[in-house]
């Protein structure tokens, strides 16, 4: 009998003793950096499904992107803050990395995620984001980056006063990225959004001040509004991203910011300090905010 006693109690320390590590190793303790600075992406074509409801269903579009390109990274865009939202009306698009930078994707991987039901649509490289990264070795990792780098991200952006919207992840390699940009934010809501004829993001008992920190979208030059939501401009009706390398610049420092107390991370590992003036649209106070229970676990390629 005491036999059995001793084989059971080691059975329960080696579980104990593997639970913990899987746990430690899927990220609990990892440390978390968010900075502003040059976003982990450039411009980028992307395959996508758009869904409007909870984000914790998420998980499905997620595995069906990778179940048709299974080496592309997975990428998943949310507009909407769950705290202000109900869930049944939060909006997202999920999907797969086509191509980035100056390479093209291919047009037979294009027709392959058209056939499944898929819409292609590009996003611009912008010069400045709010970035964080987590590591992505389990499924429980995605679990521990919405509980850990969404509250600290989080707060980072209301410290500094910032108009960083919407959020997108970025599941590459064995990172999550996550990234708000704080320029051309209009140029990363997709169609749905932009054509959303409610094009809401406050509910009907929301103050006055709240609605004054408040993002639905913006148009392609970033401006937030003070009223009951943004609206987004029609300067974009196709599905990808114009250049606008071209921008006036004088017209680009008349909206500008100055960040205080904020470090920029340059490209050269240099650190510029405050009072440094961005070429940038006017920030607001309305930042995305996920909690777990509203956002749930979303399953970026691994159910």
């Amino acid at each position: 009998m005491s036999e059995w006693l001793i084989l059971c109690l080691i059975f329960v320390l080696l579980s104990l003793v593997t639970i913990v590590g899987y746990v430690l190793y899927s990220g609990l303790l990892s440390e978390i950096h968010i900075r502003t600075g040059s976003p982990p992406i450039k411009n980028i074509t992307i395959a996508y499904k758009f869904k409007q409801g909870p984000y914790k269903e998420c998980g499905q579009l997620f595995t069906e992107s990778c179940s048709i390109g299974p080496n592309l990274s997975s990428i998943g865009v949310f507009y909407d803050d769950p705290k202000k939202v109900i869930g049944e009306k939060c909006r997202c698009a999920v999907g797969s990395v086509l191509s980035e930078g100056d390479t093209r994707p291919s047009e037979e991987l294009q027709q392959l995620y058209e056939k499944f039901g898929f819409r292609v649509f590009s996003f611009p490289e912008v010069t400045h984001v709010v970035s964080a990264c987590f590591p992505h070795r389990t499924p429980l990792s995605i679990f521990f980056g919405v509980q850990r780098v969404y509250p600290q991200l989080d707060s980072y952006i209301k410290e500094r006063k910032l108009c960083a919207h919407p959020c997108l992840e970025i599941y590459r390699d064995d990172l999550i990225h996550y990234m708000s940009p704080l320029a051309r934010q209009g140029d990363f809501y997709v169609p749905e959004v932009r054509q959303d004829p409610d094009r809401r993001l406050l509910g009907d008992n929301d103050s006055e001040e709240d609605r004054g920190t408040d993002i639905t979208g913006a148009d392609s030059n970033s401006e937030c509004s003070s009223g009951s939501g943004v609206f987004l401009s029609d300067s974009r009706e196709t599905s990808l991203a114009p250049s606008r390398g071209g921008e006036d610049r004088s017209d680009r420092s008349s909206r500008s910011s100055s960040f205080e107390e904020l470090d920029m991370e340059l490209p050269d590992g240099q650190v510029e300090e405050a009072g440094t003036e961005l070429a940038i649209d006017a920030p607001c106070n309305k930042h995305l905010e996920t909690t777990t229970e509203e956002r749930g676990v979303i399953a970026g390629g691994e159910e």
